[in-house]
């Protein structure tokens, strides 16, 4: 009996996998990618602008660091903008801060950490310049407006040898966000804080320009020749705006509220003097007048014979003249008497004018006054107030509104209030006016409330489910109209297996079978070694045919 081999029989009652296996793993392929790409397109984070204009080293220096972080990141505005997810923008501004980065402008005092043994003095002065440079550039650029500055010093080297000394200059380029624009306030301050910053630098000798080549400090220096400065306009508005509060405020209680409108124009002087002044009195009353100093010389002599008497000087020291008898003749005992009366008379005059000297000197103080007066800088010289008052609303029997101007005893009365409120003065001109006159109010604007649909955080989560929905709808579809068709034109085309054969057709099989592999080895033996092929049919044909 023939040898029957199974495989032929396992082959014919089931048939390899054809093109349903082919269309079965393609189909599934096919639904993974699209599971796979629904998922990461959900997963796709927000993103948002870590850091803009960031310039090229400082752009470089963030993107190794977020790459070190393993923080994805991407480029907008054509490169202008670097974007992060939106859920790590406040972290990793903290932490690229930590780090220094970004840097911002110019290189500050740290130039002057790392320096190299053996560095010369001008090496030190150059980076210290630069850094002070750098630092200066930093303040300035934390200013709203500004985007960028560039700060150059041109720095003094005093010396022993001169006798005027060179002065420090500094020159400032400012490089504004577009739109954006400095007052003259602004500008002053930014020329006082490089002066300020700077030994020996004159708030004269700084120099501001901004990108467009406009000389923004011309403006500054005219507007401090014969005008205010920022500061004095600065207190000059808060004192008329001191007077306007205080106006409205004790006249709304009366008028109502919105009803009352003030302005008031203050003429300060800001002039500063000192005034010194010194006065003399005369004493009008000496008894009260406190004596200075006294002093009393008293000078006296004896008795009068008892000293010696006459004149004093040469005369008292030479002989007397001898006597004369007179030409006229008179009685002996006549002239005698006439003549020794003289002599006699001179010596006791002279002794009673002695005893009687007194000399007595007092000295007064004076009346001084000494005053000292230093005018208060941006006192009010003048004021002008003018208060519009709105007509009283009066309502009638029938409910009613009407308009009602005020009369002119509660204009007065109004007049009054104001005058005392603001300190008014007729000597130094104030004036005060009062008007009563109806307001023209504008319609008031409604708003339209923002519905809830249109609001931000509801935006946001309509966003986010309708992502979620989107990736469902999807693989949904993937499900119903792809795999499924797909499934079914599959399982269409699938050969129905054959049945298995009855044992009564075994030999049969069994028989063609083994005919078939005969046949089969016959052609490979054919294929692969024709010579014997040759040789046996050629014994076929020169044999008996046995």
């Amino acid at each position: 009996m023939a040898e029957v081999s199974a495989q032929p029989l396992i082959q014919r009652a089931i048939p390899l996998p054809g093109s349903y296996g082919i269309g079965l793993i393609v189909t599934g392929a096919a639904a993974i990618a699209v599971l796979a790409a629904a998922f990461m397109w959900s997963q796709t984070p927000d993103y948002r602008v870590l850091y803009g204009n960031l310039s090229d080293r400082d752009g470089g220096a963030v993107i190794a660091s977020l790459q070190q972080m393993n923080v994805p990141y991407k480029f907008a505005d054509g490169g202008g903008a670097l974007l992060v997810p939106a859920n790590q923008v406040h972290e990793m501004r903290l932490r690229l801060a930590g780090q220094g980065l970004p840097k911002g402008g110019p290189a500050g005092f740290e130039l002057m950490e790392n320096q190299k043994f053996g560095t010369s003095q001008f090496a030190e002065q150059v980076n210290y310049q630069r850094g002070l440079e750098g630092e200066l550039a930093r303040s300035i650029q934390a200013l709203a407006a500004v985007q960028g500055a560039r700060v150059h010093l041109a720095l003094a080297k005093s010396t022993a040898f001169m006798r005027e000394q060179p002065k420090a200059s500094a020159s400032v380029l400012l490089n504004l966000h577009p739109g954006r624009r400095l007052d003259d306030t602004q500008v002053s301050a930014v020329v006082h804080l490089v002066s300020n910053s700077v030994p020996g630098l004159s708030a004269k000798n700084v120099t501001v320009v901004d990108q467009n080549g406009s000389l923004l400090s011309a403006e500054t220096a005219r507007s401090g020749r014969g005008a205010l400065d920022p500061g004095q306009l600065r207190y000059r508005q808060e004192v008329e705006q001191g007077y306007i509060s205080r106006i409205e405020a004790i006249l709304a209680p009366l008028a109502g509220p919105n009803n009352v409108r003030a302005q008031v124009t203050a003429d300060l002087d800001f002039s500063e003097s000192e005034h010194a002044e010194e006065t003399y009195k005369p004493n009008q009353n000496t008894q009260e007048a406190a004596v200075r100093s006294q002093q009393i010389s008293e000078a006296g002599t004896g008795a009068a014979g008892t000293g010696a008497g006459g004149v004093p000087g040469a005369l008292t020291n030479q002989p007397p003249v001898p006597a004369t008898a007179p030409i006229t003749g008179a009685a002996p005992g006549a002239a005698a008497p006439s003549a020794a009366a003289p002599s006699a008379a001179a010596p006791a005059a002279a002794a009673a004018s002695a005893n009687a000297r007194k000399d007595s000197t007092i000295n007064y103080e004076v009346d001084k006054t000494i005053k000292h007066t230093k005018q208060e800088v941006g006192r009010v010289k003048r004021l002008a107030v003018a208060v519009v008052v709105n007509h009283k609303s009066r309502t009638d029997a029938k409910g009613k509104v009407t308009q009602v101007a005020l009369s002119a005893a509660e204009v007065e009365k109004l007049t009054t209030l104001v005058k005392e409120v603001v300190g008014y003065s007729k000597e130094r001109g104030d004036t005060v006016s009062v008007m009563n006159s109806a307001f023209t109010t504008p319609e008031k604007e409604v708003i339209a409330e923002v519905p809830l649909w249109k609001q931000p955080g509801t935006i946001d989560l309509a966003k986010d489910i309708g992502k979620n929905v989107l990736v469902g709808a999807v693989l949904l579809f993937v499900v119903l109209f792809v795999l499924r068709p797909l499934l079914k034109t599959v399982a269409a085309a699938r050969p129905a297996p054959q049945p298995l054969p009855s044992p009564a057709d075994t030999p049969q099989l069994a028989q063609s079978g083994a005919i078939e592999n005969g046949v089969e080895r016959a052609r490979r033996l054919a294929r692969e070694d024709p010579k014997v092929v040759a040789n046996v049919v050629k014994e076929w044909v020169s044999g008996d045919g046995k």
